[in-house]
């Protein structure tokens, strides 16, 4: 599976079985966020085999019943990008993993925030995590909001313009939200902006993320 795949087959897993990461999957896994911290300067990490962080009342919102047994934290120096360089960053962790057969979630609220800081390096601000393991029972493709409204442009979409939005609605949100704008300046810049909302940067990177693999980065820039 490559990326582009792991894009259109990755849906929020809330159920997980026992089964253990598997050990090349796990070195593979490392590189990438390795890989990731190196680009982002964050101090993402992976915890494996350890439940701690997804127990309690937190981890039953929503009547999810999660049974996660490893999870990445996504953690980094505090300043005003760092919520968008975690979730750029993550979600090329989460869309490795994907490729591995990992299934994942972002979470923002349904974890123990004391249990998940033990990964978190001091004076470093943990953003969230993301639930890792082999589904118990598969994801649901989410709702995806009109073109129309999470993009703009003054003349007709290019087509790499139309695969990059594509892929950016498939991007997970919080709450499914999709509150991010994308605007096309010019012939070959974008802007894409955070609108209003619960967690909105993280969207957004994860949202520009999609949008490169799917636009392909040496078709535009950013603006």
């Amino acid at each position: 599976m490559d990326i582009q795949e792991a894009i259109r087959t990755r849906h929020s897993v809330r159920s997980y079985t026992d089964r253990p990461l598997d050990p090349e999957s796990v070195a593979a896994l490392q590189a990438e966020i390795d890989a990731a911290n190196a680009e982002g300067g964050l101090s993402i990490r992976l915890v494996a085999g350890e439940d701690r962080a997804f127990t309690g009342l937190m981890s039953r919102l929503g009547g999810a019943r999660w049974n996660v047994r490893n999870y990445l934290v996504l953690a980094g120096p505090e300043s005003d990008d760092l919520e968008e360089r975690i979730g750029y960053c993550g979600e090329r962790v989460v869309l490795r993993a994907k490729t591995l057969g990992i299934d994942s979630c972002w979470a923002a609220l349904t974890f123990r925030k004391g249990e998940a800081r033990r990964a978190v390096d001091p004076g470093d601000k943990l953003v969230c995590v993301v639930a890792l393991g082999y589904a118990a029972a598969p994801g649901a493709p989410h709702k995806s909001r009109p073109l129309s409204e999470v993009c703009r442009a003054d003349g007709p979409l290019p087509d790499w313009f139309e695969r990059g939005m594509e892929a950016a609605l498939l991007a997970p949100t919080a709450l499914n939200q999709q509150k991010f704008l994308f605007t096309l300046v010019g012939e070959n810049q974008v802007r894409a902006e955070a609108l209003k909302g619960s967690h909105t940067q993280v969207d957004l990177g994860i949202a520009k993320y999609h949008f490169e693999v799917g636009a392909g980065k040496d078709r535009f820039r950013w603006v």
